[in-house]
């Protein structure tokens, strides 16, 4: 999908040793790929990232004349000083409004395949401007922030230097994207582990390595370098029955269904997820597999938020996840013991956490 056609669709709405997942976790299946240590981040042709328009889209993602009513920026719901998430079940809404869904942390977010929690943008620069029109977060017209931005000469003259003209909608998402892209995660022990340092584990988190790719399953859709399978599984998330009975959040999910073409928009009670993109059955409440590294800083957990601390996640897949019939068949109960549900939460907790940038909000024109 283009990001024209997404952005009016929504408007009118992340060389060394290598592990393998044991084949015991997926039996049957295509043995997933991997691990490994991350590459240098992309830097697309059409796209390429330099310092001026990192500089320039770090300046935009920390602007609040972004938002309809000036109060909330990118970093409002990505927060450097929370895994640049928002430490929220629910992401912050606009006045009167209530989101639906948990924000996602950005650290690598360079390397998805897709992004948002139903896989409906395909890039980053895609990305930057949903939330920018959406009503219920931060409600900004487009044609509008442009003429706001052109009344601020610091950033009419970065957009001639940077991009050798003036200020668009597609310019100040491709700016956004090239800054987000140098919000990496790349030196965990994992790595140092992987590349075949010695000692960059501790025993316990070894141990929870082991686990994490053998009878706990995780390696099954948390592969690859940036441990995700970039796909979409409904592992039965129990949603919030408030949310329910709450008008608004009904409003935001029908308008969702509404912008997306369900015709059946007026009967959701629920997230339906991945469904809303694709509408094939089988993507009925699912959502995307995140990538893990960091994940420490970025609780709560799931779509909704629904799950608060790391113990709670692994004891949602020890049950086998929910109770949604139609949830993903690779869910099983697990059996872990108390002491592997400790050795697999301390690998995720140190194992998977590195140097990730400080980044401190910029003075903005």
């Amino acid at each position: 999908m283009s990001p024209v056609r997404a952005a009016l669709l929504f408007c009118a709405l992340l060389a060394g040793t290598i592990l393998v997942p044991s084949p015991s976790v997926a039996a049957g299946a295509v043995s997933p790929p991997a691990l490994a240590p991350l590459p240098p981040p992309p830097s697309p042709p059409e796209n390429p990232t330099t310092p001026e328009k990192v500089a320039l889209g770090k300046n935009l993602f920390f602007d609040r004349r972004l938002s309809g009513d000036g109060t909330m920026s990118c970093a409002t719901c990505h927060n450097p000083e929370t895994g640049f998430a928002d430490a929220l079940p629910i992401s912050l809404s606009y006045p009167t409004t209530r989101n639906w869904r948990n924000s996602p942390g950005l650290v690598n977010a360079a390397y998805r395949k897709t992004v948002f929690r139903d896989g409906r943008a395909t890039s980053l620069e895609e990305q930057a401007l949903f939330p920018m029109m959406s009503p219920f977060e931060m409600n900004r017209n487009l044609d509008y922030v442009e003429e706001v931005l052109k009344t601020v000469p610091a950033y009419v003259e970065a957009f001639r230097s940077v991009f050798g003209g003036e200020i668009t909608r597609q310019r100040v998402s491709m700016a956004i994207a090239a800054f987000e892209r140098t919000l990496l995660s790349r030196d965990t022990p994992l790595d140092r582990h992987l590349r075949g340092e010695s000692g960059t584990l501790t025993a316990r988190q070894r141990a929870g390595l082991e686990l994490f790719l053998g009878k706990a399953g995780c390696a099954t859709c948390h592969n690859g370098p940036n441990l995700t399978d970039e796909r979409f599984h409904n592992l039965g998330v129990p949603e919030d029955p408030k949310a329910k009975e709450d008008p608004r959040v009904l409003a935001t999910a029908r308008f969702v269904g509404k912008v997306s073409g369900f015709a059946e928009y007026r009967t959701l009670t629920e997230d339906p997820g991945r469904f809303l993109v694709t509408r094939a059955p089988e993507d009925w409440k699912a959502f995307a597999t995140p990538p893990l590294r960091e994940v420490a800083s970025t609780a709560p957990y799931m779509h909704n938020g629904s799950l608060a601390t790391l113990d709670d996640v692994i004891d949602f897949y020890d049950r086998g996840g929910g109770d949604d019939p139609k949830k993903s068949p690779l869910l099983k109960p697990l059996g872990l013991t108390r002491g592997e549900k400790g050795a697999l939460k301390d690998f995720l907790a140190g194992g998977v956490s590195g140097a990730v940038p400080r980044i401190r909000p910029p003075r903005v024109p």
